[in-house]
Protein backbone atom coordinates (compact mmCIF):
# COMPACT_ATOMS: atom_id res chain seq x y z
CA UNK A 1 0.00 0.00 0.00
CA UNK A 2 1.20 3.40 -1.13
CA UNK A 3 2.27 5.94 1.69
CA UNK A 4 2.35 8.99 0.27
CA UNK A 5 2.85 10.89 -2.60
CA UNK A 6 5.63 12.77 -4.91
CA UNK A 7 5.18 16.68 -5.44
CA UNK A 8 4.34 17.88 -8.86
CA UNK A 9 6.94 17.64 -11.60
CA UNK A 10 8.29 14.61 -9.86
CA UNK A 11 10.54 15.72 -7.08
CA UNK A 12 9.91 15.01 -3.62
CA UNK A 13 11.06 17.93 -1.69
CA UNK A 14 12.90 20.83 -3.30
CA UNK A 15 16.00 18.85 -3.08
CA UNK A 16 18.62 17.64 -5.68
CA UNK A 17 17.52 14.62 -7.97
CA UNK A 18 20.36 12.08 -7.81
CA UNK A 19 18.73 9.91 -9.63
CA UNK A 20 15.68 8.87 -11.24
CA UNK A 21 14.81 5.34 -12.78
CA UNK A 22 11.77 3.59 -13.80
CA UNK A 23 11.88 -0.20 -13.92
CA UNK A 24 11.92 -1.98 -16.84
CA UNK A 25 8.24 -2.86 -16.29
CA UNK A 26 7.73 0.88 -15.91
CA UNK A 27 5.37 -0.23 -12.99
CA UNK A 28 7.59 1.06 -10.34
CA UNK A 29 10.49 4.25 -10.13
CA UNK A 30 13.25 5.03 -8.06
CA UNK A 31 14.08 8.92 -7.16
CA UNK A 32 17.14 9.17 -5.00
CA UNK A 33 17.35 12.55 -3.64
CA UNK A 34 19.49 15.05 -1.27
CA UNK A 35 19.15 18.01 0.54
CA UNK A 36 21.93 19.53 3.10
CA UNK A 37 20.08 17.22 5.38
CA UNK A 38 19.94 14.07 4.17
CA UNK A 39 19.99 11.92 1.42
CA UNK A 40 17.27 9.06 0.67
CA UNK A 41 15.44 7.14 -1.84
CA UNK A 42 12.25 6.28 -2.76
CA UNK A 43 10.20 3.57 -4.14
CA UNK A 44 7.61 4.74 -6.31
CA UNK A 45 4.72 3.44 -7.92
CA UNK A 46 2.97 3.67 -11.15
CA UNK A 47 1.01 6.47 -9.58
CA UNK A 48 4.06 8.07 -8.49
CA UNK A 49 3.18 7.37 -4.82
CA UNK A 50 5.68 6.83 -2.91
CA UNK A 51 5.68 2.63 -1.24
CA UNK A 52 9.24 2.51 0.31
CA UNK A 53 11.20 5.62 1.13
CA UNK A 54 14.74 4.53 2.69
CA UNK A 55 17.43 6.84 4.16
CA UNK A 56 20.73 6.70 2.92
CA UNK A 57 22.98 8.82 4.73
CA UNK A 58 23.04 12.08 7.41
CA UNK A 59 24.87 14.93 5.76
CA UNK A 60 24.93 16.90 9.84
CA UNK A 61 25.20 15.60 13.47
CA UNK A 62 22.85 13.06 14.13
CA UNK A 63 19.99 13.71 16.75
CA UNK A 64 18.93 11.87 19.87
CA UNK A 65 15.73 11.01 18.43
CA UNK A 66 13.70 11.53 15.33
CA UNK A 67 10.27 11.66 14.06
CA UNK A 68 9.93 9.78 10.93
CA UNK A 69 6.63 10.93 9.29
CA UNK A 70 7.90 13.28 7.06
CA UNK A 71 10.13 10.38 5.09
CA UNK A 72 6.84 8.96 3.80
CA UNK A 73 5.96 12.76 2.07
CA UNK A 74 9.19 12.97 0.57
CA UNK A 75 10.98 14.73 3.55
CA UNK A 76 13.94 12.76 5.25
CA UNK A 77 14.34 13.18 8.44
CA UNK A 78 17.99 13.05 10.30
CA UNK A 79 18.60 9.95 11.34
CA UNK A 80 18.91 9.12 14.79
CA UNK A 81 22.67 9.20 16.35
CA UNK A 82 22.74 5.31 17.48
CA UNK A 83 21.02 3.91 13.91
CA UNK A 84 24.06 5.54 11.46
CA UNK A 85 27.71 4.22 11.08
CA UNK A 86 28.35 8.31 10.82
CA UNK A 87 26.68 10.36 13.59
CA UNK A 88 28.70 13.36 12.87
CA UNK A 89 27.29 12.97 9.23
CA UNK A 90 29.00 12.30 5.79
CA UNK A 91 29.53 13.69 2.32
CA UNK A 92 27.46 13.58 -0.17
CA UNK A 93 26.93 10.60 -2.82
CA UNK A 94 28.46 11.66 -6.22
CA UNK A 95 24.95 11.14 -8.58
CA UNK A 96 27.66 10.22 -11.54
CA UNK A 97 28.92 6.77 -9.37
CA UNK A 98 25.16 5.91 -8.40
CA UNK A 99 23.24 3.05 -10.45
CA UNK A 100 20.55 0.83 -9.88
CA UNK A 101 20.01 -2.94 -10.29
CA UNK A 102 16.65 -3.88 -10.90
CA UNK A 103 15.57 -7.20 -9.92
CA UNK A 104 14.11 -9.63 -12.77
CA UNK A 105 11.07 -9.54 -11.24
CA UNK A 106 10.75 -5.48 -11.24
CA UNK A 107 9.30 -5.26 -7.66
CA UNK A 108 12.61 -4.14 -6.19
CA UNK A 109 16.39 -3.21 -6.50
CA UNK A 110 19.75 -2.36 -5.19
CA UNK A 111 21.56 0.77 -5.36
CA UNK A 112 25.20 0.63 -5.80
CA UNK A 113 28.07 2.70 -5.70
CA UNK A 114 32.09 2.45 -6.24
CA UNK A 115 32.17 0.37 -2.84
CA UNK A 116 29.60 -1.79 -3.56
CA UNK A 117 26.30 -2.11 -2.29
CA UNK A 118 24.37 1.20 -0.82
CA UNK A 119 21.40 0.23 -0.10
CA UNK A 120 18.62 -2.92 -1.29
CA UNK A 121 14.50 -2.40 -1.56
CA UNK A 122 13.20 -5.85 -1.89
CA UNK A 123 10.14 -6.68 -3.25
CA UNK A 124 8.38 -7.38 0.16
CA UNK A 125 9.56 -3.87 1.48
CA UNK A 126 6.81 -2.21 2.61
CA UNK A 127 7.12 1.24 4.75
CA UNK A 128 3.79 1.18 6.52
CA UNK A 129 4.29 -2.32 7.24
CA UNK A 130 7.38 -1.71 9.07
CA UNK A 131 9.79 -3.08 6.24
CA UNK A 132 12.06 0.12 4.63
CA UNK A 133 14.26 -2.00 2.83
CA UNK A 134 18.19 -2.23 3.69
CA UNK A 135 20.61 0.28 4.02
CA UNK A 136 24.65 0.41 3.77
CA UNK A 137 24.91 3.41 6.14
CA UNK A 138 22.49 2.18 8.77
CA UNK A 139 22.98 0.47 12.40
CA UNK A 140 20.28 -2.12 13.57
CA UNK A 141 16.61 -1.34 12.54
CA UNK A 142 14.87 1.87 12.36
CA UNK A 143 11.84 3.41 10.71
CA UNK A 144 14.00 5.04 8.49
CA UNK A 145 16.00 1.77 7.36
CA UNK A 146 17.57 -1.67 8.07
CA UNK A 147 21.12 -2.59 8.77
CA UNK A 148 22.35 -4.00 5.23
CA UNK A 149 25.56 -5.01 6.42
CA UNK A 150 23.60 -8.51 8.35
CA UNK A 151 21.92 -9.32 5.01
CA UNK A 152 24.60 -8.27 2.09
CA UNK A 153 25.80 -11.78 1.46
CA UNK A 154 22.43 -13.42 1.54
CA UNK A 155 21.19 -10.50 -0.92
CA UNK A 156 24.56 -9.95 -3.02
CA UNK A 157 23.95 -13.04 -5.04
CA UNK A 158 20.29 -12.03 -6.30
CA UNK A 159 21.72 -8.56 -7.40
CA UNK A 160 24.53 -10.51 -9.24
CA UNK A 161 21.51 -12.72 -10.84
CA UNK A 162 19.51 -9.33 -11.64
CA UNK A 163 22.37 -7.64 -13.22
CA UNK A 164 23.59 -11.04 -15.13
CA UNK A 165 20.01 -10.97 -15.97
CA UNK A 166 19.35 -7.90 -17.81
CA UNK A 167 22.44 -8.14 -19.32
CA UNK A 168 20.85 -11.34 -21.21
CA UNK A 169 17.97 -9.31 -22.13
CA UNK A 170 20.55 -6.78 -23.61
CA UNK A 171 21.79 -8.89 -26.14
CA UNK A 172 20.37 -9.49 -29.72
CA UNK A 173 18.43 -12.41 -30.05
CA UNK A 174 18.40 -13.61 -26.07
CA UNK A 175 14.45 -12.83 -26.42
CA UNK A 176 13.70 -15.13 -29.21
CA UNK A 177 15.65 -17.85 -27.81
CA UNK A 178 12.62 -17.64 -24.81
CA UNK A 179 10.17 -17.08 -28.12
CA UNK A 180 11.90 -20.44 -29.79
CA UNK A 181 11.71 -22.61 -26.70
CA UNK A 182 8.44 -22.07 -26.21
CA UNK A 183 7.03 -22.31 -29.46
CA UNK A 184 8.66 -25.54 -30.09
CA UNK A 185 7.49 -26.77 -27.00
CA UNK A 186 3.99 -26.02 -28.19
CA UNK A 187 4.63 -27.60 -31.63
CA UNK A 188 5.36 -30.83 -29.83
CA UNK A 189 2.79 -30.88 -27.43
CA UNK A 190 -0.37 -29.04 -29.03
CA UNK A 191 -0.15 -29.00 -32.23
CA UNK A 192 0.89 -27.14 -35.50
CA UNK A 193 1.00 -23.88 -34.94
CA UNK A 194 -1.89 -21.02 -36.87
CA UNK A 195 -1.53 -17.46 -36.49
CA UNK A 196 0.97 -15.35 -34.31
CA UNK A 197 0.32 -12.01 -32.78
CA UNK A 198 2.34 -9.33 -31.04
CA UNK A 199 0.22 -8.07 -27.63
CA UNK A 200 3.38 -6.08 -25.93
CA UNK A 201 3.20 -2.40 -25.92
CA UNK A 202 7.26 -2.47 -26.64
CA UNK A 203 8.86 -3.15 -23.66
CA UNK A 204 9.15 -5.79 -21.19
CA UNK A 205 7.51 -7.46 -20.88
CA UNK A 206 7.43 -9.02 -24.20
CA UNK A 207 4.86 -10.99 -25.34
CA UNK A 208 3.28 -13.13 -28.35
CA UNK A 209 0.08 -14.98 -28.84
CA UNK A 210 0.02 -18.38 -30.53
CA UNK A 211 -2.86 -19.81 -32.12
CA UNK A 212 -3.35 -23.88 -32.52
CA UNK A 213 -6.07 -24.34 -34.76
CA UNK A 214 -8.80 -27.45 -34.12
CA UNK A 215 -7.58 -30.61 -35.75
CA UNK A 216 -8.99 -33.88 -36.54
CA UNK A 217 -9.05 -34.82 -32.93
CA UNK A 218 -9.78 -31.84 -31.40
CA UNK A 219 -12.48 -29.49 -32.53
CA UNK A 220 -11.49 -26.36 -30.58
CA UNK A 221 -8.66 -23.47 -30.87
CA UNK A 222 -6.14 -23.28 -27.84
CA UNK A 223 -3.94 -20.10 -27.90
CA UNK A 224 -1.08 -19.30 -25.91
CA UNK A 225 0.70 -16.92 -24.96
CA UNK A 226 4.82 -16.82 -25.72
CA UNK A 227 7.41 -15.53 -23.67
CA UNK A 228 5.83 -14.75 -20.10
CA UNK A 229 8.10 -17.75 -18.82
CA UNK A 230 10.79 -15.24 -19.98
CA UNK A 231 10.60 -13.08 -16.67
CA UNK A 232 10.10 -14.08 -13.26
CA UNK A 233 6.36 -12.87 -11.57
CA UNK A 234 6.98 -10.49 -8.71
CA UNK A 235 5.93 -10.54 -5.09
CA UNK A 236 6.34 -14.27 -4.71
CA UNK A 237 9.29 -13.65 -2.42
CA UNK A 238 6.28 -11.96 0.31
CA UNK A 239 4.56 -15.29 0.46
CA UNK A 240 7.41 -18.23 0.26
CA UNK A 241 10.33 -18.62 0.63
CA UNK A 242 11.16 -21.07 -2.76
CA UNK A 243 9.39 -18.94 -5.01
CA UNK A 244 11.25 -21.63 -8.37
CA UNK A 245 7.81 -23.91 -8.63
CA UNK A 246 5.74 -20.93 -9.17
CA UNK A 247 7.64 -17.95 -11.01
CA UNK A 248 7.45 -19.11 -14.58
CA UNK A 249 4.14 -19.22 -16.30
CA UNK A 250 2.32 -19.46 -20.12
CA UNK A 251 -1.21 -18.70 -19.74
CA UNK A 252 -3.70 -20.66 -22.39
CA UNK A 253 -7.24 -20.26 -23.42
CA UNK A 254 -9.26 -23.14 -25.19
CA UNK A 255 -12.32 -21.42 -27.55
CA UNK A 256 -14.47 -22.24 -30.59
CA UNK A 257 -14.91 -18.59 -31.29
CA UNK A 258 -12.85 -16.56 -33.93
CA UNK A 259 -9.23 -16.74 -32.63
CA UNK A 260 -8.41 -13.30 -33.47
CA UNK A 261 -11.28 -12.03 -31.22
CA UNK A 262 -10.60 -14.41 -28.46
CA UNK A 263 -6.32 -13.14 -28.39
CA UNK A 264 -7.18 -10.02 -27.69
CA UNK A 265 -7.57 -10.86 -23.89
CA UNK A 266 -4.06 -11.46 -23.85
CA UNK A 267 -3.32 -7.81 -24.57
CA UNK A 268 -4.14 -7.04 -21.00
CA UNK A 269 -3.85 -10.02 -18.60
CA UNK A 270 -0.57 -11.36 -20.59
CA UNK A 271 1.62 -8.13 -19.16
CA UNK A 272 -0.76 -8.15 -16.50
CA UNK A 273 1.64 -9.56 -13.12
CA UNK A 274 4.20 -6.80 -13.98
CA UNK A 275 2.02 -3.90 -14.80
CA UNK A 276 -0.14 -4.50 -11.82
CA UNK A 277 3.15 -5.69 -9.99
CA UNK A 278 1.72 -9.02 -8.69
CA UNK A 279 1.86 -12.40 -9.16
CA UNK A 280 -0.72 -15.25 -11.34
CA UNK A 281 -1.42 -18.99 -9.69
CA UNK A 282 -3.72 -21.59 -10.07
CA UNK A 283 -6.86 -20.70 -8.38
CA UNK A 284 -6.32 -17.03 -8.71
CA UNK A 285 -9.16 -15.30 -10.25
CA UNK A 286 -8.61 -11.58 -12.09
CA UNK A 287 -11.20 -9.05 -12.52
CA UNK A 288 -11.19 -8.45 -16.18
CA UNK A 289 -10.39 -5.50 -17.67
CA UNK A 290 -12.94 -3.36 -18.75
CA UNK A 291 -11.54 -2.74 -22.64
CA UNK A 292 -14.04 -1.97 -25.41
CA UNK A 293 -12.47 -4.31 -27.85
CA UNK A 294 -13.03 -7.04 -25.59
CA UNK A 295 -16.62 -6.65 -24.85
CA UNK A 296 -17.69 -9.03 -27.93
CA UNK A 297 -15.53 -11.93 -26.21
CA UNK A 298 -16.19 -10.93 -22.64
CA UNK A 299 -19.98 -11.23 -23.25
CA UNK A 300 -21.71 -11.64 -19.22
CA UNK A 301 -18.40 -12.59 -18.05
CA UNK A 302 -16.67 -9.95 -15.77
CA UNK A 303 -13.49 -12.19 -14.40
CA UNK A 304 -11.47 -15.05 -15.27
CA UNK A 305 -10.86 -18.20 -13.07
CA UNK A 306 -6.73 -19.35 -13.81
CA UNK A 307 -6.04 -23.34 -13.37
CA UNK A 308 -3.76 -25.38 -13.85
CA UNK A 309 -6.32 -28.04 -14.44
CA UNK A 310 -9.72 -27.48 -15.92
CA UNK A 311 -10.23 -31.32 -16.34
CA UNK A 312 -12.92 -31.10 -13.58
CA UNK A 313 -14.80 -29.04 -15.98
CA UNK A 314 -16.37 -30.84 -18.70
CA UNK A 315 -14.84 -30.50 -22.81
CA UNK A 316 -16.58 -30.67 -26.31
CA UNK A 317 -16.70 -34.71 -26.85
CA UNK A 318 -14.94 -35.00 -23.57
CA UNK A 319 -11.80 -33.42 -24.78
CA UNK A 320 -9.06 -33.05 -22.15
CA UNK A 321 -6.42 -30.32 -22.15
CA UNK A 322 -3.34 -30.76 -23.88
CA UNK A 323 -0.08 -31.73 -21.84
CA UNK A 324 2.22 -28.52 -21.52
CA UNK A 325 4.29 -30.04 -18.72
CA UNK A 326 7.78 -30.53 -19.46
CA UNK A 327 9.37 -26.87 -20.15
CA UNK A 328 11.96 -25.32 -17.72
CA UNK A 329 13.53 -21.79 -17.99
CA UNK A 330 16.33 -21.10 -16.54
CA UNK A 331 16.42 -23.87 -14.05
CA UNK A 332 12.20 -22.85 -12.92
CA UNK A 333 9.53 -24.72 -14.39
CA UNK A 334 7.11 -23.25 -16.58
CA UNK A 335 3.23 -23.66 -15.54
CA UNK A 336 0.13 -23.20 -17.71
CA UNK A 337 -2.84 -21.98 -16.09
CA UNK A 338 -5.39 -21.85 -18.20
CA UNK A 339 -8.55 -18.79 -18.83
CA UNK A 340 -11.92 -19.94 -17.98
CA UNK A 341 -14.28 -16.90 -17.65
CA UNK A 342 -16.57 -16.36 -15.11
CA UNK A 343 -19.22 -13.77 -14.18
CA UNK A 344 -19.54 -11.71 -11.22
CA UNK A 345 -21.82 -13.69 -8.81
CA UNK A 346 -19.42 -16.34 -9.65
CA UNK A 347 -15.78 -14.30 -9.07
CA UNK A 348 -17.96 -13.37 -5.67
CA UNK A 349 -17.88 -16.94 -5.00
CA UNK A 350 -14.59 -17.31 -5.70
CA UNK A 351 -13.49 -14.34 -2.85
CA UNK A 352 -16.24 -15.94 -0.10
CA UNK A 353 -14.89 -19.17 -0.66
CA UNK A 354 -12.59 -20.85 -2.82
CA UNK A 355 -11.28 -21.83 -6.62
CA UNK A 356 -11.72 -25.86 -5.60
CA UNK A 357 -15.01 -24.86 -4.84
CA UNK A 358 -16.10 -22.42 -7.77
CA UNK A 359 -14.70 -25.19 -10.04
CA UNK A 360 -16.93 -27.91 -8.59
CA UNK A 361 -19.66 -25.63 -8.57
CA UNK A 362 -19.18 -24.51 -12.45
CA UNK A 363 -18.59 -28.83 -12.95
CA UNK A 364 -22.27 -29.27 -11.63
CA UNK A 365 -23.40 -26.81 -13.55
CA UNK A 366 -21.91 -28.43 -16.65
CA UNK A 367 -19.53 -25.60 -17.42
CA UNK A 368 -17.37 -26.14 -20.30
CA UNK A 369 -13.59 -25.03 -19.90
CA UNK A 370 -13.49 -24.63 -23.58
CA UNK A 371 -15.22 -21.20 -24.10
CA UNK A 372 -17.20 -21.46 -26.84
Amino acid sequence: MAVGRVRSGGQLSGAQILLDQFSPYRSRRVIVECDSRTTAAYLLDARDRIRVPVWLANHRIAPETGDPSGLYEGQAPLMPAAHTKHPQGRARFDPERLRVVWFEEGDGLALLDDDGLLAVIPGWAEADSGLPGYAREAIGRSAYAWALDPEADRLWPRVVHAEAYWDWRAVPGAWRSVQRAVFNHLNRRVGAAGHYWDVSDGHPPLIRVSERPPERHRPFTVLSTVGMCGQRMPTLDRYMADTSPYARIELALATTRPAHHAARIFRWIGAFPWRAVTWFGTGHSVKWLDNPEDRAIRGGNSAVLLTSDPTPLSGPQGHLPPDTSGLTFHGDPVHWLWIVPITRPEHLFAKEHDAATLIAKLAAEGRSWVLG
